[in-house]
């Protein structure tokens, strides 16, 4: 299996209407539709309130690329922009 860690800094402010933004559009429903999706889960940060992280398990990398490419994963780079200050990512084989 496969195990991605997205941290998300986000603007000040902003954490609701980022997770709500997500939520509208509905990315993590369609995510977990997807082959080989075992987890797509945000996180709010306890002591930041301008943190999220992102939790997703797949079933090996490869399912994990190809979601990368989804239509429905087009609209985070403008979600991006609009709300995150900057990213961290931790990948690990499971």
């Amino acid at each position: 299996m496969f195990r991605v860690y997205v941290r998300y800094d986000l603007k000040p402010g902003v954490r609701e209407e980022f997770l709500s933004r997500l939520e509208s559009i509905g990315l993590r429903r369609a995510v977990l539709a997807e082959a080989g999706c075992l987890q797509y889960d945000y996180y709010r940060a306890v002591d930041d309130p301008d943190q999220v992280l992102l939790a997703e398990l797949w079933t090996d990398r490869r399912a994990q690329q190809i979601h990368l490419e989804q239509p429905h994963m087009r609209a985070m780079p403008a979600i991006k922009e609009e709300f995150v200050r900057q990213t961290g990512l931790e990948t690990f084989e499971v």
